[in-house]
């Protein structure tokens, strides 16, 4: 396959070999893309909601369509197996689709308030979902199509315009999710799909003046796009990783707990944002529980995909396995035991599941995000021991607590520093599409997905009625004088105070200045 001038080469992680190229687009053509979006935007902004939706239901009828080719190439291009991709990327995506089409009308419809104040009752006022206008979705290579296809799909629905960038690494993902969207029949320049390299795309589409921006990534890169989009006051949603926590009660289920932290630490090659990282197990079950989830690891299978005979596919790129080596070597020379790991293959972007034991905070890996298969374990005595431990992170983006007691686990869940904690489950909710998704403190900021992650996607416009008829001006309009003022004044008497006296003072002073509002 020969390289075509001015493209990215895109690379099966499991085989090394070339599956394709996409082509880059220069920094000009971002911006004649921004400038043709804000012409065309206005126009879809006032097309009706039904047929932005009808738009919606054609990418999604293709989406099913061509979901075994599309969870094909993910895995060809990210390195997850087959069965990853479809069950974690594609169906979300047709069921994501499916929500937001649903649920869009209502979810701009106005919302009338409730009156404030009786004094003020005859003003009504509303708030009105505007859409920003065109908004640019920058997207990450460890889940290429499902995280970028909703948040494009919001934009969409909200009558935005949207440029979508996705990461060099997984272009051809990018690709098919370009084809289904043009599947929708959109309005021409209404959406754009852009490839540039990664260190440009946040601040070409700053610069070329897009109204909003979606980014998923590295706090490094998101600290770096919100300093740019700050010179422009830019908004910006950002969801930066996480280092996530998982608490094991006394009374978990081990069996269920162990499938568990199997599962959010290794699907996708630890490659998960919202993964499982860190595990807090009560004292009085930790040898048993860590014993089954080292049975667990040892029999995960780990390979090339051919025959969905493997549990776990290749690590997408070379640094981030260069990442994970690096967080045990620490571990390991501060005290760390590997406890247990998988067999995995000599060639090819693929490194073994572990189980680190005998860990504490001083060691990289539960300190930072690994971004890999790599799961370190510790036991704590008590549950205040357990909270602190899992809160003692810069990260905040999910989080998990697994007991019998769903009220105890509850209450541990509302004291814990993530944007979603899950009972007895852990990185799924991204799948529910009712589910807003985003975390605390360095973890990002703002929310995607749900009613909260559509709201993301327009801004909020108040509009105040007067519906009291004959009015002429308001009480407190010029000009004004001395029975102005103690009319004023005596408005706080008739509502607040608890003298009946000064009450009735203070309706007496209101009435003398009402009476105004009806005169020019």
């Amino acid at each position: 396959m020969n390289a075509p001038d001015r493209s990215t080469a895109c690379y099966n992680p499991a085989t090394g070999e070339v599956i394709g190229y996409s082509p880059l687009d220069t920094v000009e053509q971002v911006r004649i893309a921004v400038q043709r979006a804000h012409a065309a935007q206005p126009e879809w902004a006032r097309t009706p909601v039904r047929e932005r939706v009808a738009a919606v239901e054609r990418i999604r009828d293709y989406l099913v369509e061509h979901a075994e080719e599309i969870a094909s190439t993910i895995s060809r291009d990210n390195g997850k197996t087959r069965l990853d991709a479809l069950a974690t990327e594609v169906v979300p995506a047709a069921l994501a689709a499916s929500y937001y089409a649903r649920h869009a009308e209502r979810f701009l419809r106005d919302q009338h308030l409730g009156t404030g104040a009786l004094l003020l009752a005859n003003k009504v006022s509303k708030i009105v979902r505007v859409p920003f206008g065109v908004v640019g979705v920058v997207s990450p290579w460890n889940y290429p199509f499902a995280i970028p296809f909703s948040e494009v799909l919001m934009g969409l629905l909200a009558g935005n315009a949207v440029l979508l960038k996705v990461a060099s690494q997984t272009q051809m993902v990018g690709r098919e999710l370009e084809r289904c969207i043009q599947a929708g029949a959109l309005p021409e320049d209404v959406f754009a799909y852009l490839n540039l390299p990664g260190s440009q795309a946040g601040n070409a589409l700053l610069e070329a003046g897009i109204d909003k921006l979606f980014f998923t990534g590295s706090v490094k890169v998101g600290k770096t796009i919100m300093a740019k989009a700050a010179e422009t006051l830019t908004p910006v949603v950002l969801e930066l990783g996480g280092n996530d926590p998982m608490i094991v009660c006394a009374d978990a289920d081990l069996d269920r707990a162990a499938a568990g932290a199997q599962w959010a630490g290794m699907q996708n090659a630890g490659q998960s944002c919202g993964g499982i990282e860190r595990i807090y197990v009560d004292r009085a079950v930790y040898q048993p529980f860590v014993d089954r989830l080292a049975e667990r690891v040892r029999a995960l299978r780990v390979g090339h995909d051919t025959d969905h005979q493997v549990e776990m596919g290749a690590m997408t790129t070379v640094a981030q396995m260069e990442t994970v080596r690096r967080h045990v070597a620490d571990a390991v020379s501060k005290g760390a035991v590997i406890y247990a790991q998988s067999e995995c293959p000599a060639q090819g972007n693929f490194v073994p599941a572990m189980v680190l034991t005998n860990c504490d905070h001083t060691m990289l890996a539960m300190r930072e995000e690994t971004f890999g298969p790599i799961v370190g374990v510790m036991a704590f005595d008590d549950v205040d021991q357990a909270v602190r431990l899992a809160n003692d992170s810069d990260l905040g983006l999910t989080a998990s607590v697994w007991s019998r007691d769903a009220r105890a686990a509850e209450r541990i869940a509302r004291r814990l520093a993530a944007g979603v904690v899950t009972i007895n489950d852990h990185l799924m909710s991204h799948g529910l599409a009712e589910t807003p998704w985003g975390g605390f403190k360095q973890s990002g900021l703002g929310r995607t997905h749900g009613q909260l992650g559509f709201y993301e996607m327009t801004q909020p416009q108040c509009i105040v009625h007067d519906v009291l008829p004959g009015v002429k001006k308001n009480m407190w309009w010029h000009p004004h004088d001395a029975e102005i003022y103690r009319g004023m004044g005596a408005i706080l008497d008739l509502l607040y105070s608890k003298d009946i006296g000064r009450r009735a003072r203070g309706l007496r002073g209101l009435l003398k200045i009402f009476p105004r509002t009806f005169s020019k």
